[in-house]
C-alpha cells in the first residue's frame, strides 16, 4: 500500500470510527457490534504504525493520551469566562426576574432552565471544524491548556465535519411556537437516548459574542448538517459519572490507595493531570451549553436555538431543558428538576437560569464578575450539625492512615450518623477542623457521610487543632508523609511497618476475599484472631495452618475450622489474576490484575517484565507498572512468592489469550443472571473470560448475549426489551468450545 492510498483509508476509517463514537457516546446507539468496531480501530492502529505521518491531533487513536507535559501552558480566552451568581431563596430568585424585567421595560421574557452539575467549566476552540485548543476556566480571562486531557473524552467530537448522522429525538411541552403556530422545541426537552449516552450542564455565565441571528431565529434548526463557523469556541462542563465514579473508588480501594472525596473533585483534579493516559482511564464526560468566540458565520440568536443547533454540530447538550415565560413556571421548572435530578448518572446542585434572547442579554450587560441575564439557583443540601468529639485513625492494609470524625450521633438523611470521613490531612487543613468543633455533615454523592463545614461563631476557645500521629496508632512505628503519584487525591501518610497489625490484618482479609482468593470465613474476625495469636503474619502463613490451631481460636469449633482449612486448600487453583489482585500490590485493582492475566501466561513473567513490557498489557499505565516493579524488588516479596509456589499455588493464567489466537468470544461481552444448571457465576465468567470475552455486571445496548438462569430478574427483562441474545448454560458451553454436560 502507497502513502497515497493509506491516507485515504486512514481517512475513511477515522470518518466511521468518529461517527460510531457520536452514535454511542452522544446518542447511546451502538450502530455496530464492539466486534466491528475493535476491527476498524485496529486497522486504524495498524496504519499508523505502518505509516506513522498518519498520527495526528485529531485521529481516533489519540483518545488513549500522549507522553505526560512537563507543565500546562496558559491560554487566554477570546471571550471572558464569567461566573454566575447564585441564590437559595425562591423570593431572590422572583427578585432576579423582576430586576432584568425593569432592564427591559414592557418586553416578553423568555427564560431557559437547564441542570447544574458539579463538574469543571471548560472552553473548546475549534477552526475550520477541527477541535485546537481546550482550557480551563482559570480566572475567566485566561486558563490552562488541557488540550491533550480533553481528548480523551469520547463524547467530545474532534472534528465537526465526521459525525454521525443520527439524530436526537425530542419531546417537546408548551415551548414556544413557530410562525404557523405548530409547537416548537420548546418546554420541557428530554432527549431519547441510551444509557450510556448522559449530559449536563453546570454554571456558565459566559457572554455572548456577536450577536448576529440565524435565519431561523427562534425556530427549530432543519434536519441535516449545519455549517459550522470558521472560528468556533463551545463552553461547558466536563464531569464524572456517578456510576464511573463509584467504580473508580472501588477500584482504588481494593488497590489500598485512598478513596477520592467526591465526583467533582475527581473531575477537576482528573482534567489537571499532567499524564493524559491516566485521564483516558477516568470516567469523564462532557456537556456544552453556551458559546465564546464564533466569527465568519451565522449563528443562533437564542440559548434554545442555540443548544439545538450545538445538538446539530454534534455536541451533547443539557439532556432536560426547560422553557418558561413568567416567574411562577420557573419555579414550577426547578421543582420539577429538583425531582428528576436524583435519575441523572451525575452530581447536579442546582438549576441554571437564562435569559432566552441574546440580544436581550447582550443589552441588559453584565457586571464585573457576573452577567445580569442568568442566575444559578442552588438546592440546599440535606445536612445535620453535630459535635466532632474526637478524632481517630484507621490504619489500612498499605499502611494508610485515614482520619474519622468520632461525632455525637445525629439523624441524617435516613439513618443515625456517629462517624464521618475527613479524608485527608489536606481537608482537615483547608477546612480548619478542630476537636470539638460544631461541625456540618451531609452524605458525600448521598452516600458517605462527610464533614464539610465548621460553624466558627460556636466556637469556645476550647477546641483543639489535629496533627497526624507521627508514629503508627496500631504498632507505635515511624509513620511518613508522601505525595503519591496521583494528584487527584491529597498527600497520605503511612505506617512504613509492614508487620504493622492493622497492616497484616487488612492484607488477610484482603486475601480471602470474594474478589480475591474467595476463601470462605476469612473476613475481619478471622483475620483479627489469625494476627492476634501469631499464627499468621503474611498469606503465605494461611497454608501452613492445622486443624487443632484453628479450633482453639474463640467462637471457633472443629466444623468451622475445618471449612476454613477446606476453602484454603481450594484456594490454590484459583487463577493467577486472583492471586495478583490478592497480593495487594499498590494500585493493581481486579481489572488491572485481568489484563495482566490476559497479556502474561503466568506469574513469573509478569514479574520478569520490565516496565515497556508491562504497559504494552491493556490498561496498564506508568504507574501500575512502576508500582509492580517496586514491588517486586522488595527482598520480602520475592520470598512470599516462593513460598507461595512452595505451597503449591498456581500460577498460571487461564485468561491468557496470545496474540495469534484470540478465542472464540473476543470481542463480545456477556452478562450473568440467575441461577445456571451447574456452573456457579464465577465458573461461568471464567469460562467466558478464558475464551476471550468480557462479563459485565450491566445489561446495555453495547451487551452481545445475556446468559440467563432459573430465577432471572430484571436483567433477563432488559435482555428482551433491548433485544439483546439470551442464551443458557448449554448454548454458552458450546460457544466457549467446553462440552456440553449429558453429551
Amino acid at each position: 500500500m502507497t502513502l497515497t492510498e493509506a491516507q485515504a483509508r486512514h481517512a475513511q476509517l477515522a470518518g466511521e470510527i468518529q461517527r460510531h463514537d457520536h452514535a454511542y457516546y452522544v446518542m447511546g446507539q451502538a450502530v455496530i457490534s464492539d466486534r466491528d468496531y475493535d476491527r476498524l480501530y485496529r486497522e486504524l492502529l495498524d496504519l499508523e504504525q505502518t505509516f506513522p505521518a498518519l498520527i495526528t491531533p485529531a485521529s481516533p487513536s489519540q483518545r488513549v493520551g500522549g507522553a505526560p507535559l512537563s507543565e500546562f501552558k496558559s491560554v487566554r480566552h477570546a471571550v471572558p469566562m464569567m461566573s454566575l451568581d447564585n441564590t437559595y431563596s425562591q423570593a431572590e430568585l422572583t427578585e432576579f426576574v423582576q430586576r432584568v424585567q425593569k432592564l427591559l421595560p414592557g418586553e416578553p421574557l423568555e427564560w431557559v432552565v437547564e441542570p447544574k452539575v458539579d463538574g469543571l467549566a471548560v472552553s473548546l476552540r475549534y477552526e475550520s471544524g477541527a477541535f485546537t485548543v481546550g482550557a480551563t476556566r482559570g480566572d475567566g480571562t485566561q486558563g490552562d491548556d488541557i488540550t491533550a486531557n480533553l481528548r480523551t473524552i469520547r463524547s467530545l467530537p474532534l472534528s465537526l465535519g465526521a459525525r454521525s448522522s443520527h439524530r436526537l429525538d425530542a419531546t417537546v411541552v408548551g415551548g414556544p411556537e413557530t410562525a404557523c403556530g405548530s409547537p416548537l422545541a420548546g418546554g420541557l426537552l428530554e432527549a431519547k437516548t441510551g444509557e450510556r449516552a448522559r449530559s449536563a450542564q453546570d454554571s456558565a455565565g459566559d457572554l455572548p459574542g456577536d450577536s448576529r441571528c440565524c435565519a431561523r431565529d427562534g425556530r427549530t434548526p432543519e434536519p441535516g448538517q449545519p455549517a459550522v463557523p470558521a472560528v468556533l469556541e463551545v463552553r461547558g462542563e466536563v464531569y464524572m459519572t456517578r456510576s464511573g465514579f463509584e467504580k473508580l473508588n472501588a477500584e482504588r480501594v481494593a488497590a489500598g490507595e485512598e478513596a477520592f472525596a467526591n465526583p467533582r473533585n475527581s473531575a477537576a483534579g482528573s482534567l489537571k493531570q499532567l499524564d493524559s493516559k491516566i485521564v483516558a482511564q477516568r470516567p469523564l464526560d462532557i456537556v456544552l451549553y453556551s458559546l465564546g468566540e464564533v466569527t465568519e458565520g451565522a449563528r443562533p440568536g437564542s440559548q434554545w436555538t442555540m443548544l439545538e443547533w450545538l445538538k446539530e454540530l454534534g455536541f451533547k447538550t443539557p439532556e432536560r431543558t426547560w422553557f418558561c415565560r413568567s416567574a411562577e413556571e420557573l419555579l414550577a421548572a426547578i421543582a420539577e428538576l429538583d425531582k428528576v435530578r436524583g435519575g441523572f448518572n451525575y452530581e447536579t446542585d442546582g438549576a441554571v437560569i437564562k435569559l432566552n434572547d441574546f440580544d436581550q442579554q447582550r443589552r441588559i450587560g453584565a457586571t464585573a464578575k457576573a452577567p445580569r441575564w442568568a442566575i444559578a439557583y442552588k438546592y440546599a443540601a440535606e445536612q445535620a450539625r453535630t459535635r466532632l468529639k474526637a478524632i481517630t485513625v484507621q490504619v489500612g492494609r498499605t499502611g494508610a492512615l485515614t482520619p474519622v470524625a468520632e461525632l455525637e450521633p445525629v439523624f441524617l438523611a435516613g439513618s443515625t450518623i456517629g462517624r464521618a470521613t475527613l479524608h485527608n490531612e489536606d481537608y482537615i487543613r483547608e477546612k480548619d477542623i478542630r476537636i470539638g468543633d460544631t461541625v456540618v455533615i451531609e452524605k458525600a454523592g448521598e452516600v458517605i457521610p462527610a464533614v464539610v463545614a465548621v460553624e466558627l461563631a460556636a466556637r469556645t476557645g476550647a477546641e483543639q487543632g489535629f496533627s497526624f500521629p507521627t508514629t503508627c496508632p496500631e504498632c507505635g512505628a515511624a509513620t511518613a508523609k508522601e505525595t503519591g503519584a496521583d494528584e487527584t487525591a491529597g498527600a497520605i501518610w503511612r505506617c512504613v511497618n509492614r508487620e504493622c497489625p492493622a497492616q497484616v490484618r487488612g492484607r488477610i482479609e484482603h486475601w480471602c476475599s470474594r474478589g480475591a482468593m474467595d476463601i470462605e470465613g476469612g473476613g475481619e474476625v478471622m483475620a483479627a484472631q489469625l494476627v492476634k495469636h501469631g499464627l499468621v503474619r503474611d498469606v503465605a502463613d494461611l497454608y501452613t495452618l492445622k486443624l487443632e490451631q484453628l479450633a482453639a481460636l474463640e467462637r471457633m469449633g472443629e466444623k468451622s475450622a475445618g471449612n476454613f482449612l477446606a476453602g484454603v486448600a481450594a484456594s490454590k487453583t484459583r487463577d493467577l489474576w486472583r492471586l495478583l489482585f490478592g497480593l495487594g500490590i499498590l494500585h493493581v485493582g481486579a481489572g488491572g490484575a485481568k489484563s495482566l492475566g490476559r497479556h502474561f501466561a503466568s506469574l513469573d513473567e509478569v514479574l520478569a517484565a520490565g516496565e515497556d513490557q508491562l504497559q504494552a498489557a491493556q490498561d496498564i499505565g506508568v504507574v501500575i507498572a512502576q508500582s509492580l516493579l517496586q514491588w517486586r524488588e522488595d527482598k520480602r516479596n520475592r520470598e512470599l512468592v516462593e513460598r507461595l509456589r512452595a505451597a503449591g499455588l498456581n500460577f498460571t493464567s487461564q485468561l491468557y489469550q496470545p496474540q495469534a489466537a484470540a478465542g472464540p468470544l473476543a470481542g463480545k461481552t456477556f452478562v450473568l443472571t440467575g441461577t445456571l444448571p451447574t456452573l456457579t457465576r464465577e465458573a461461568a465468567a471464567a469460562m467466558i473470560e478464558a475464551a476471550g470475552g468480557r462479563v459485565s455486571g450491566s445489561v446495555s445496548k453495547k451487551t452481545d448475549y445475556v446468559v440467563a438462569g432459573t430465577e432471572s430478574g430484571s436483567k433477563l427483562e432488559k435482555a428482551q426489551k433491548l433485544g439483546v441474545t439470551v442464551i443458557g448454560e448449554p448454548e454458552l458451553r458450546v460457544m466457549t468450545g467446553a462440552q456440553p454436560k449429558g453429551i
